[in-house]
């Protein structure tokens, strides 16, 4: 008998759960259950048919959106785009479901939690300032604009630096290798979407530029307990922001 055997360079991954409800909405633009230009049914809708939290969905949604298939309009909801169906058949036709998925941003954000607050008061054992975390400081105290393109990408990339700076200041490189990892997936498309979408005023902006800076504060002052606490304190509104429960 002969035995079966795996190709070289094919690999088994477990699909995260936004990637399965992204792809029952795509079955069902296929299919027609979608029509172009029709509303979908509200996140919460979603979230009951298809036995998920809303995290999933909005991930879902900031997926499809990214692939042009859907189109959402704040206060009115989310549409399927008018090309979706040539779209999807393009996609297939050039293998695109192939390209490795983003992180889930709800998960990238439980593992933050996880690891910030710790990365947190090692810096502030060591309380010593640091030239580039006040530079990223600095620009994100430049915004004032979050609705310019330019603006809002120099935010993304201040904010995303800033955080992978404080892991730079424990002195330590494998907590620093560790942070890369963390800065990545802040870099991927569905990050990047789900937070401009959570994070579209000026207010809020400057909010999120406060609290960095009483994180920095702290850290430099040798407060461990304040610098994990602010850290703690601010993802979770980075949470509530962007993917709410």
């Amino acid at each position: 008998m002969t035995k079966a055997r795996v190709m070289a360079g094919d690999t088994f991954r477990p699909k995260q759960i936004y990637e399965q409800v992204a792809e029952r909405i795509r079955t069902g633009i296929r299919n027609g259950q979608f029509g172009a230009e029709d509303r979908l049914p509200s996140e919460r809708e979603l979230s009951t048919r298809f036995r998920v939290g809303r995290p999933a969905v909005r991930e879902a949604i900031g997926a499809l959106q990214n692939q042009g298939l859907v189109i959402t309009r704040r206060n009115a909801g989310t549409y399927v785009s008018t090309d979706a169906m040539e779209l999807l058949v393009a996609a297939t036709a050039n293998h695109a479901a192939d390209t490795d998925p983003d992180f889930s941003p709800a998960s990238t954000l439980d593992l933050r939690r996880i690891l910030e607050p710790a990365i947190a008061r090692r810096a502030a054992q060591r309380a010593q300032p640091d030239a580039l975390a006040e530079h990223y400081l600095a620009q994100m105290d430049s915004i004032t604009d979050i609705a310019d393109p330019g603006q809002c990408a120099l935010w993304n990339e201040s904010d995303r630096l800033f955080h992978h700076r404080l892991a730079a200041m424990t002195g330590d490189p494998l907590l620093e290798k560790v942070a890369d990892v963390v800065a990545h997936s802040m870099d991927q498309p569905l990050w990047k979407r789900l937070k401009d979408e959570g994070i579209y005023e000026a207010r809020r902006v400057q909010l999120y530029a406060s609290e960095h800076r009483l994180i920095y504060e702290a850290i430099i002052c040798g407060d461990a307990d304040a610098a994990a606490m602010y850290v703690d304190q601010h993802l979770k509104r980075v949470g509530r922001d962007m993917v709410p429960r």
